[in-house]
């Protein structure tokens, strides 16, 4: 059977950038736990900027791939994928209740920053103006860079345990509706791929990453319907 070589480069352009924004996304929370007194990551090598370390056969090879050919296939979509959760020991935490929070929050935070990296990046590849070759590569996966962790980060900051933003609403709230918050945890991910199936979580998650990127890009004076 032929292979389709839009959609190999399409994976080559985008398989740095998922790499990058899940290793680096994990790596933070275990820098930000150590941090904060649990060196669980560290003492398992898990700060290590190695993608194989951290690389989760299905959330970091098949899912990605899988959505992207959806995407590919049906002229839209979005890509996110994940790596093996970094250990924290959340008891070995200075303040466990607060730093939880922070902790989780280091996620998204790595996200955008990673987002702004890939911007300028892109800005950079704008500004040598060639639509050829090496520049033009680089443009396309400075998009994907932006793109990938913007909705990583998105997808992180939905409220919802096990995903950081449940757990920072989780140590944000009093003590006794924290415990009562947390007991969500084990059906997060469930409800996640529910909302994925029925097409609600793209509808959830479009205007934030629609005002997002356009933040992003007109604070870098780039003009997002000249990039595609």
């Amino acid at each position: 059977m032929p292979v389709d070589s839009s959609l190999v480069q399409t994976i080559a352009i985008w398989a740095l950038p998922v790499l990058f924004a899940i290793t680096l996304h994990e790596v933070a929370h275990g820098l930000a736990a150590r941090r904060l007194g649990d060196p669980t990551a560290a003492s398992q090598g898990r700060l290590s900027l190695n993608p194989l370390r951290h690389v989760d056969p299905v959330g970091t090879v098949v899912v990605p791939i899988v959505l992207l050919v959806l995407s590919k296939l049906a002229g839209g979509g979005f890509l996110f994928g994940w790596a093996k959760p970094v250990p924290v020991d959340y008891r070995r935490l200075r303040h466990p209740h607060r730093d939880m929070a922070l902790v989780a929050a280091a996620g998204p935070l790595a996200n955008l920053l990673m987002a702004i990296g890939w911007g300028l990046l892109l800005k950079l590849a704008l500004t040598m103006g060639s639509d050829e070759g090496l520049w033009l590569g680089l443009r396309y996966m400075s998009v994907a860079g932006v793109t990938v962790n913007l909705v990583l980060m998105v997808l992180n900051l939905i409220p919802l345990p096990p995903l950081d933003g449940g757990r920072v609403l989780t140590g944000l709230l009093p003590l006794p509706l924290a415990v009562r918050y947390a007991k969500l945890e084990p059906y997060g991910l469930l409800i996640v791929v529910g909302l994925l199936a029925t097409g609600l979580l793209s509808k959830i998650m479009y205007w934030p990453l629609f005002i997002s990127e356009s933040l992003l890009y007109t604070l870098l004076g780039l003009n997002p319907s000249l990039l595609y």
